[in-house]
């Protein structure tokens, strides 16, 4: 019986453009001001064009084979494998508590804006909006589709272009700048070295472009919507994160940037400019719609992931059962046990940017370790490989692509314990006790899971 679904290329292209774009990445790396204009062409340099074309060349060489475990899995192992499959989930779930944030901050701005800046009202309500959409994926692929690409429409290209189109309103009737713009501003310098972490933050925004891979097996035609969503999806985000970052940081000067409330707070500043304060509501519920949209991805991608490498991982076996609308239950119930716990790390740091960032870098990290080996695998992939390369046409070019996703991948991880000077973290000794803390914690389970690998392959 054939269970593939039909899903359009723009459809498609949404939820991988939902995983990755948001508005509510604008303020994240708008906090960063003038140097966004180095990082953000670098970080697209060596990442997102890498991770977008090394997707979408796998799975056209590789249909039946789709996403990130077994692509690592066939030029590493079940070993590198699993790891890749678990570092991508529990990556997701050091970030799901700073998604959901936002949702509760821009839903407490709206309607109680004075409990939007409190920890307690934050995780509760962040808490409360996770389990909701943990039954809503029980539901299945195509109700996530769904909702992904209404969330993605609504929530994130109409705010887009108008966010943009205010923004270049803004400057054009020559309203003040919270920003100069010049070589001393934007290019980075040695004494300066805090300012590295805007590449944390932008390639924090881009993570994800490979989610949707592992959703080829149920699509019909795969192997030639998949490739032309990706790069209908690359070509959406550069234009509007990229330009609608400069814009933010254009408009709203960065020590008054919250992070939770950033992406609402700068529609109000341009609504109340030209008298469109009556839109902001309906503003606000758009944005909830695109918050939305993004979370069922990075909800649903990730868990189906690991699910296939639980099959074959004794420690995590009972996790890959899936029910009758072919999603991973058990892991689904865990997570979201998992990120109510983490969302706990609002109340351990002196700020909420200093909280929002403490899970943003450490998901990056995470994230980032699992793009290594995945570049890897491409590489020797690639290099092994004796099929057409029908994306990057040519193997030497395939392989290059591959190499400056190592190059990226490894100045992100160095970078990424550099605490950013424009956020209150505490004291740098607790910062980094607490970063060291949490980043063994939760990359600690996949000794014991590469363990059970290895009972296997002894027995």
């Amino acid at each position: 019986m054939n269970h593939k679904k039909n899903i359009s290329i723009f459809a498609l292209a949404m939820m991988i453009t939902g995983a990755v774009d948001g508005v509510g990445n604008l303020p994240n790396i708008a906090l960063f001001g003038p140097s966004l204009l180095f990082f953000f062409p670098l970080a697209m340099l060596l990442f997102l064009l890498p991770t977008a074309f090394i997707s979408a060349e796998l799975s056209k060489q590789y249909p039946d084979q789709a996403g990130v475990y077994l692509w690592t899995k066939k030029a590493l192992g079940a070993q590198a494998g699993t790891l890749c499959a678990y570092l991508q989930w529990i990556n997701t779930l050091v970030y799901f508590p700073t998604l959901l944030s936002t949702l509760a901050g821009t839903i407490a701005y709206l309607f109680w804006p004075s409990v939007a800046h409190q920890a307690w009202y934050l995780v509760l309500m962040s808490m409360s909006i996770f389990w909701i959409m943990t039954f809503v994926n029980l539901k299945g692929l195509e109700h996530s589709a769904k909702i992904a690409s209404i969330g993605t429409f609504m929530g994130m290209i109409i705010p887009m272009v108008m966010i943009i189109s205010l923004a270049l309103l803004w400057l054009g009737l020559g309203y003040s700048h919270a920003i100069s713009l010049g070589p001393e501003t934007i290019l980075p310098h040695a004494k300066h070295h805090q300012n590295l972490s805007s590449l944390t933050a932008i390639i924090t925004a881009f993570l994800g472009m490979e989610l949707a891979c592992v959703h080829i097996p149920k699509i019909k035609n795969a192997s030639t919507i998949f490739p032309k969503a990706m790069l209908l999806a690359i070509v959406l985000i550069a234009l509007t994160m990229g330009l609608g970052s400069l814009l933010v940081a254009l408009i709203i000067p960065h020590q008054k940037i919250v992070l939770v409330t950033g992406t609402i707070a700068t529609f109000d500043t341009l609504f109340g400019a030209f008298h469109l304060s009556f839109l902001l509501k309906t503003m606000g519920i758009m944005l909830l719609l695109g918050s939305l949209g993004a979370m069922v991805n990075w909800l649903i991608s990730p868990a189906n992931s690991l699910a296939q490498a639980a099959k074959h991982a004794p420690l995590i076996h009972h996790l890959s059962q899936h029910n009758k609308h072919q999603v991973p239950q058990k892991m689904l119930i865990l997570q979201a046990i998992i990120v109510s716990v983490l969302c706990s790390v609002f109340f351990l740091l002196p700020s909420l940017n200093g909280a929002v960032w403490f899970l943003l870098d450490l998901s990056t990290q995470i994230y980032v370790l699992m793009y290594l080996i995945l570049f890897i695998s491409a590489l020797l992939l690639f290099t092994k490989s004796s099929k057409e390369f029908t994306i990057l046409k040519h193997k030497k070019c395939a392989q290059c692509i591959a190499l400056l996703g190592i190059i990226g991948t490894l100045m992100t991880l160095v970078v990424g314990f550099i605490p950013p000077s424009s956020i209150n973290v505490g004291s740098s000794l607790y910062f980094e006790a607490l970063f060291a803390l949490g980043l063994l914690l939760m990359i600690a389970p996949c000794w014991f899971i590469v363990k059970g690998h290895k009972k296997i392959k002894s027995a």
